[in-house]
């Protein structure tokens, strides 16, 4: 993987990039690359190549028309990877963290909200004209079946799982309403950005920029107000939403003529469409792949939905009936429950990376520690055989170095539970990431696990593939 972008810099610079550095992956199988040199670079390695040959099209279209995008530097012959300009780690949601946890924005962070709505109709009529919609992936248009597929997605990852009784048939009658009061929306050529939200905005050179557009897709504009200012864990007020859409619609005057109170009505059918989507979609990344990330938001977008639901959707009466219900309860799963990540690693073989997307957590050094391979009669084993075992207990440095290591990581894990963080992520690494780091890793988790009842402990070998939790 990483070789590939080493070797698509080099063929592209004429050397090779000084370092590499692993971005913190999102919620696709994407994986993204800092790649230091003259210059320094974004490598994207994504396992679509038909994912990858859309975001190619839309990055060139939309440079072209002078559209705030990273340009596109270079792509391997096979379309599996390719170079894209650097825009830096401010993400539009960073910049707004004072407001989100204060519930007070300010001046400057309106502005950025202000900025980047303003650039959305844009994106969506001139990005939309004259473009060959035939190269979107993995459809072309916003159509009953995307519609199908985002409320079955909601249903089957999301709403099965939190135990809630419902009659399906009443289910798929008020479904295929909403899908119609959707589809009655002319779509013409513009185009539906789709997971347009503040995560996917860069600060670069103070301006917002536009990254992750690989979804879009011809479709109507509503889906991208409603996405992005109904974002789960971005909490603006209702009175600022207000503000941003009559920011929009301004924007939007030299495109098309909008009749605002329709706008308004329509919207809030996209608004609970996308809050349906989303749901789906941190059923299946949390509840199911656990990742803390999209965990931590169902609540957020649950409070959405319950705010929405104040003035009720009289057209879906059994629908709006089921999430009335659904927002009054709280699953098990939804609880904020920590989890510790003990993993063990080789060094040669790089640091872990963080999933949960948290960053912070402790990496200790094994290596110091006797090392049972150096000799022929471990070298088969591993830090889990009774053999390697015994022998790391004859030292008393090994001992020491654990009850140190658990010290530090029992007063995090205790912090972390009354500030209700869900993830922590603890590494042991040695030279092979066989004996020392395993043992250690081993015993960290079984300490956890005995002196924390309501902790979630996850065990990931990583040089020997093996993963398990604790219960």
């Amino acid at each position: 993987m990483m070789q590939q972008l080493i070797q698509l810099y080099q063929q592209t610079y004429g050397f090779k990039p000084v370092r590499t550095e692993a971005l913190t992956p999102a919620g696709s199988n994407r994986r993204y690359f800092r790649l230091y040199g003259s210059p320094t670079v974004i490598g994207v390695v994504g396992t679509s190549k038909e994912e990858n040959q859309a975001f190619i099209a839309l990055a060139n279209h939309f440079f072209q028309l002078h559209l705030p995008v990273p340009k596109l530097l270079a792509v391997s012959n096979d379309a599996s990877c390719y170079l894209q300009q650097d825009l830096g780690s401010v993400a539009l949601f960073d910049a707004l963290a004072d407001g989100r946890n204060s519930g007070q924005y300010s001046a400057d962070a309106i502005a950025l909200l202000e900025q980047t709505i303003s650039e959305l109709p844009r994106f969506q009529f001139l990005g939309g004209k004259d473009f060959d919609f035939s190269v979107c992936y993995p459809l072309e248009c916003f159509d009953k079946r995307s519609i199908d597929f985002d409320l079955n997605y909601f249903k089957y990852c999301y709403l099965k799982l939190t135990g809630i009784e419902f009659n399906e048939v009443k289910l798929d009658v008020d479904f295929q309403l909403l899908a119609q009061h959707l589809l009655k929306v002319s779509t013409g050529s513009t185009f539906m950005y789709r997971d347009f939200q503040a995560r996917n905005v860069m600060l670069f050179d103070g301006k917002p920029f536009f990254i992750d557009f690989q979804g879009g897709r011809r479709g109507p504009i509503f889906y991208d107000v409603a996405s992005f200012l109904w974002q789960a864990k971005a909490c603006y007020p209702q009175e600022l939403r207000e503000h941003l859409i009559d920011i929009y619609l301004i924007a939007a005057e030299p495109f098309v003529d909008i009749d605002v109170k329709a706008f308004r009505n329509t919207l809030r059918h996209f608004v609970l469409f996308r809050l349906l989507q989303v749901l789906g979609a941190y059923g299946f990344r949390g509840l199911h792949e656990h990742k803390p990330h999209f965990i931590q938001s169902i609540p957020y977008a649950l409070n959405n939905l319950r705010e929405l639901l104040t003035t009720p959707f009289d057209d879906y009466p059994y629908l709006n009936e089921l999430l009335t219900q659904l927002v009054a309860q709280k699953t098990a799963k939804e609880e904020k429950v920590l989890e510790v990540e003990v993993i063990s690693f080789s060094f040669k073989n790089g640091y872990p990376y963080d999933a949960s997307g948290n960053g912070g957590g402790y990496i200790f050094d094994c290596r110091a520690l006797h090392n049972p391979g150096r000799y022929d009669a471990y070298k088969q084993l591993t830090g889990q055989d009774a053999e390697v075992i015994d022998f790391l207990q004859q030292y008393d440095e090994v001992e020491t170095f654990i009850t140190h290591a658990f010290a530090l990581v029992e007063a995090h894990v205790q912090r972390y539970q009354q500030r209700g963080f869900t993830h922590l992520q603890v590494a042991f690494g040695c030279t092979g990431g066989q004996h020392r780091s395993v043992y250690c890793a081993e015993q960290m988790a079984k300490r956890l696990h005995e002196r924390f009842e309501k902790v979630a402990i996850k065990v990931v070998h990583r040089e020997q593939k093996i993963t398990y939790t604790l219960s």
